[in-house]
């Protein structure tokens, strides 16, 4: 990149990213934030903004939708502002491809997920005009991904900061898009990565949480060092929890059979490493996951939790699951509520069946499940999900927490109109606590009283300063008695 277009003014247009869909779109967004901040850009409100970006996911037909509803009232927008220029990138670019410009006459870029570092040359291209002089407009959709580049990265205000570790899925389970839009597994170098984390504790964020459609498939991809040794998720781990400073480690998502021993050793022994593992499970039911194409079985996910719970204190496990897949019995339905209960899973995140275009199971209509029945199931789910958060969160009363303060609610009308400090405990458990001094960024130690079904409640616990920072004291989380 030349000194001349870093060095010119700054900040002379207004750009506007409206992001849908999951962590990594979030990433992705503050990835091309950073890089507009290059050539003349800052973040601006929508109704400002000189260029305008939707980053869509696709996961779910609703997320579609909202993506093509924002494009319409961005269309009405350029017609009384002619000069704006409107992008869409994501899984549904990826996806669509030049499709959208044919459905979209006012849009002026799409580009994927494979090619974000593209985009400081495709602005440039887009200001170009034709040769009979009408405006340009670009598709730019790449079936391999194009090498990172360096740039700024504009991180969302808070405590926490998105750190991509690799990108794509090799699963191809039978409902999931992923693999479609996001390629094949990508690891990013964990040289590359210990940088940015390095940065990420300088610029002063409290929570770093690396990203993966697979975590545990990390540098499956990567060549072995020159001492003939492949990196792997466990050791990118303990290379992380080696860096200095007061700051905590998530990760997201993890494949059940791809956890390894050398995983879970590592979280149990690190000290910045949060004890809390999101593993999806999708379906109770053996026929229904073999259809998924999951590569495990009910028993074998069992084992997984129950390994994982006996050796890591106090961790949460938290799944997906997936209701009215095509052709699941009431009876298949029923094992998925049994599972939840009988694994005593601390909290999930539920959905009905979407079908998705390309996908195996989006061709099985014959086999749908209507929408009535998918409704009342995903009640009955949510319901169930309700009364295992509720008794997971029962089990911490009497417990003392690490918590790091996310927002302060000043005179809180449900708590008395007395000052809440809200935050998570390193289980990921969302814990509130009357506080007079507590800042957002801050740790703090509170001993639980309350269990409600989302969040537990306690009392702020003064500690002694001179304690060590270490998982064996309050002040480093482990939950105490």
């Amino acid at each position: 990149m030349s000194k001349e277009i870093i060095s010119m003014e700054k900040f002379q247009k207004k750009v506007y990213i409206e992001t849908l869909g999951c962590q990594m779109n979030k990433s992705d967004s503050e990835r091309i934030l950073g890089m507009l901040s290059h050539f003349g850009y800052e973040k601006g409100e929508e109704d400002e903004a000189d260029f305008l970006i939707i980053n869509t996911c696709s996961i779910r037909k609703l997320s579609e939708d909202k993506a093509y509803s924002k494009l319409g009232v961005w269309g009405k927008m350029k017609k009384d502002r002619p000069q704006i220029k409107i992008a869409i990138c994501g899984c549904v670019a990826q996806q669509e491809k030049d499709g959208l410009l044919k459905q979209f006459p006012y849009l002026d870029l799409v580009f994927g997920t494979h090619n974000i570092y593209e985009l400081p040359d495709l602005l440039q291209e887009l200001q170009k005009e034709n040769k009979d002089g009408s405006r340009k407009r670009i598709c730019a959709i790449r079936d391999k991904a194009v090498p990172e580049k360096e740039f700024n990265i504009i991180r969302s205000k808070g405590i926490n900061a998105w750190l991509p570790i690799m990108e794509g899925c090799n699963n191809f389970c039978t409902y999931c898009i992923v693999p479609y839009t996001r390629g094949r597994e990508r690891s990013r170098d964990i040289k590359t990565i210990l940088e940015e984390a390095r940065k990420i504790i300088a610029e002063g964020f409290k929570e770093i949480t690396l990203l993966g459609q697979n975590v545990d498939s990390y540098g499956k991809d990567l060549p072995a060092d020159e001492n003939g040794v492949k990196p792997t998720f466990a050791n990118l781990l303990a290379e992380l929890d080696k860096l200095e400073g007061k700051f905590r480690i998530r990760f997201t998502t993890s494949y059940p059979t791809d956890i390894t021993d050398d995983v879970i050793e590592t979280v149990q022994n690190a000290n910045k490493i949060c004890e809390c593992f999101h593993i999806p499970m999708q379906s109770g039911n053996d026929r229904v996951l073999k259809a998924m194409n999951r590569r495990y079985n009910r028993q074998q996910y069992s084992e997984i939790v129950n390994k994982i719970r006996n050796k890591i204190k106090d961790v949460t496990i938290t799944s997906d699951f997936i209701a009215g897949f095509p052709s699941e019995t009431e009876e298949e339905f029923s094992d998925t509520i049994s599972a939840i209960k009988e694994l005593g899973l601390d909290y999930s995140n539920t959905a009905a069946y979407s079908p998705r275009p390309n996908t195996p199971a989006g061709k099985m209509v014959d086999k749908f499940i209507s929408n009535d029945v998918k409704k009342e199931r995903l009640a009955r789910l949510n319901d169930t999900v309700k009364m295992a958060s509720k008794q997971s969160n029962t089990k911490a009363i009497g417990k003392t927490f690490e918590i790091l303060v996310e927002k302060i609610h000043e005179n809180d009308y449900k708590n008395g109109n007395v000052r809440i400090a809200e935050g998570r405990s390193r289980n990921n458990k969302v814990v509130h606590c009357k506080s007079n001094t507590a800042q957002v960024g801050d740790f703090i130690n509170v001993k639980i009283k309350e269990a409600l079904i989302w969040c537990l409640k306690g009392d702020e616990v003064v500690t002694n300063p001179c304690i060590k920072d270490n998982k064996n004291t309050i002040t480093a989380g482990k939950a105490t008695q």
